[in-house]
C-alpha cells in the first residue's frame, strides 16, 4: 500500500492533465485518490482494527498524517543490533549453500567475511542500516509520540506486559492471549527477499542473545550501544 501511495505522490504533478488543473483542484483529487488507496486496500478484512506491516512508514509519516487527517500511530518492534545482525548471518549461513544472493553478487569480496557481511547489511540501502535510520530520523524529526517502541528482550520475558502497553497506546481494550500456543496463520513468499526467513516459533518465551557465537567479539563490539530506544 505506501508503495502504491508513494508512487501516486512523486508522480501526479509530473502529469499534464494535472499540472493543467488550479492547484487547488489538483490538491484535493490527489488526496482524495491517496485516501482512496489508504481505505481500500484492505477492504477485504473485517475486522475493526487493522496493522499494515510496511517498515516504510516511519520514513512517511507526513503523508500518512496527511491522508488520515489526524496523528499516526507506529508500532516499531526493535532489539539489540548485534542480534539482529546474527539473525541475518543465520539466514545467509542458511542459504549460501543453495543459491548466492543479490548483494553477495554486486559485492563479492565484502561478503567473505562475518564483518563485511554485517558491514553490508547494515548500510544505508540495506535492510539494517535502513530500517535503523529511518528510526533515528523519524525521532529527529519529532515523531517520538507516534511512535511505541517494542523491545524484543522485554517482550519475550514479559509479554502480557507489553501487549498491554501496546492496547493502552493504540486506545483498544486489551483481552488475554495465550502467549503458549501462537498460530502462524500469515504466510509469505520468502523468494520476494531473496532468504528463506524465520518462521515464528509457537511459545513466546526469552531466547538467549547469539551474537557472541555467531559475530564474535570483535564484531560484537562495533555495533555495540547503538540502541535509541
Amino acid at each position: 500500500m505506501l508503495e502504491a501511495m508513494f508512487a501516486i505522490r512523486n508522480q501526479w504533478d509530473k502529469w499534464v492533465e494535472h499540472r493543467a488543473m488550479d492547484e487547488g483542484t489538483s490538491e484535493a483529487k490527489k488526496l482524495q485518490v491517496l485516501r482512496g488507496i489508504f481505505y481500500t486496500y484492505h477492504v477485504e478484512y473485517k475486522e475493526p482494527v487493522i496493522f499494515d506491516k510496511s517498515r516504510g512508514w516511519l520514513a512517511h509519516l507526513e503523508l500518512a498524517e496527511y491522508v488520515l487527517g489526524e496523528k499516526a500511530k507506529v508500532l516499531v518492534p526493535v532489539r539489540d543490533v548485534r542480534d539482529i545482525l546474527a539473525s541475518f548471518e543465520s539466514l545467509w549461513r542458511e542459504t549460501s549453500d543453495k543459491r548466492q544472493l543479490e548483494i553477495e553478487s554486486a559485492n563479492y569480496f565484502r561478503m567473505q567475511t562475518v564483518a563485511g557481511r554485517c558491514e553490508m547489511w547494515s548500510r544505508e540501502d540495506q535492510p539494517v542500516g535502513l530500517a535503523y535510520n529511518r528510526v533515528k530520523d523519524a525521532l529527529q524529526r519529532g515523531f517520538r509520540d507516534r511512535m511505541h517502541f517494542v523491545p524484543y528482550e522485554r517482550f519475550t520475558r514479559n509479554p502480557e506486559r507489553v501487549m498491554k502497553d501496546i492496547y493502552n497506546f493504540l486506545g483498544e481494550e486489551y483481552y488475554p492471549h495465550d502467549f503458549n500456543n501462537v498460530e502462524q496463520v500469515i504466510w509469505e513468499d520468502d523468494r520476494a527477499h531473496g532468504m528463506k526467513l524465520h518462521n515464528i516459533r509457537p511459545k513466546i518465551e526469552p531466547q538467549e542473545s547469539r551474537w557472541p557465537q555467531i559475530l564474535g567479539d570483535e564484531v560484537g563490539r562495533k555495533y555495540a550501544g547503538l540502541e535509541l530506544w
